[in-house]
């Protein structure tokens, strides 16, 4: 059986890729366990190592075993990172750096799990989407390390012949996400008897697709995918005709009150979070039409009833940290 290498595999995609994947390959998962990482996330039987993929002799090691590594290990949280960028250079570029260092040194399989916020934004209205060809133009701490870390993974791979590939992602939901996070922190409101937080007007757009659908994405790159390739990953498809934009493509607005109306609950709106990025598309038609990819949760509201019904039944996993995380956002007038 194949050997993979997971870093930041107990956070909330890693942990839904790691319970897919160990369906049919062997699986070790690094994590530092900072911020989303949690071992609550992995399933029993898991062969977990506590570690900063930083720590270049832990990391050749564990790339050493394995024969392919998919990184999914970042600090992802805007706001997070407008408080303190340091982390993010850390983890995101020097991470990488030391990740790519031992792939190379051991010449092993790499894919380098990335996001569409590397792109910018686009104006709301409009109909262009990110292509994988689109010019990079981060607009905060974390946008700027994940896009860093794509170009150190592009100059290994045309430098020194690494085999690795990139997928750039758009906005996830699904379980075991933290509850910081847009989606779940608007269920977890309602949950414990308070209003939804819409920042701002809630006019921002975001293309958001189920994680198993990204996760999906990442395994079909994984088995099909061409060395050296990058792949955007999104669950509409501006222009083909396919329906799934409609359902996928919507405002924060639009998302809280299908929530509100799922839930019961109503929303008030707060301060809005500083450099909001207003819309975000992704064009998957590469992914789609060269390695058969598509997303099956194409109906964004049956996704958010299966994801309100996980945190219903999950109140253990996220309820002894909501009251601290709230009260951080209240500091901050959200």
């Amino acid at each position: 059986m194949e050997r993979l290498l997971v870093t930041g595999g107990a956070g909330f995609i890693g942990a839904n890729f790691v319970r897919q994947a160990s369906q049919s390959f062997r699986v070790t998962v690094v994590d530092k366990l900072t911020y989303a990482g949690t071992r609550a996330n992995l399933p029993e039987g898991i062969e977990f190592v506590e570690g900063d993929i930083c720590e270049q002799s832990l990391i050749d090691e564990l790339v050493a075993a394995s024969d392919t590594v998919i990184h999914f290990a970042a600090e992802s949280h805007n706001d997070n990172s407008l408080r303190d960028p340091s982390a993010f250079v850390h983890s995101n570029l020097v991470g990488t750096f030391a990740l790519l260092e031992a792939v190379r040194k051991f010449d092993k399989r790499l894919h380098h799990i990335s996001t569409d916020e590397v792109f910018g934004d686009l104006q709301l209205g409009g109909t262009d989407a990110f292509t994988e060809t689109t010019p990079y133009n981060p607009s905060s701490p974390y946008s700027a390390t994940k896009a860093g870390s794509d170009h150190l993974v592009r100059a290994w791979v045309r430098s020194f012949g690494v085999r690795a590939t990139i997928s750039n992602c758009s906005n996830n939901y699904g379980p075991y996400q933290h509850i910081e996070k847009f989606i779940p922190r608007q269920i977890t409101n309602i949950l414990t008897g308070q209003p939804a937080k819409l920042y701002g007007t809630g006019a921002q757009v975001r293309d958001w697709i189920h994680v198993d659908d990204h996760n999906d994405a990442v395994l079909a790159i994984l088995e099909r995918g061409c060395i050296g390739e990058t792949y955007n990953i999104g669950a509409s498809s501006p222009g083909s005709g396919d329906g799934d934009a409609r359902s996928a493509h919507v405002t924060n607005k639009e998302v809280i009150e299908t929530i509100c109306e799922l839930m019961g609950g109503e929303y008030v709106h707060v301060a809005d979070r500083p450099g909001h990025d207003q819309r975000y598309t992704m064009d998957a038609t590469k992914l789609r039409r060269e390695l058969g990819w598509a997303p099956k949760h194409t109906d964004l509201r049956s996704g958010l009833e299966q994801t309100i019904a996980w945190y219903t039944d999950n109140r253990w996993w996220w309820e002894n940290d909501k009251a601290g995380i709230e009260r951080g956002y209240a500091q901050r007038g959200q």
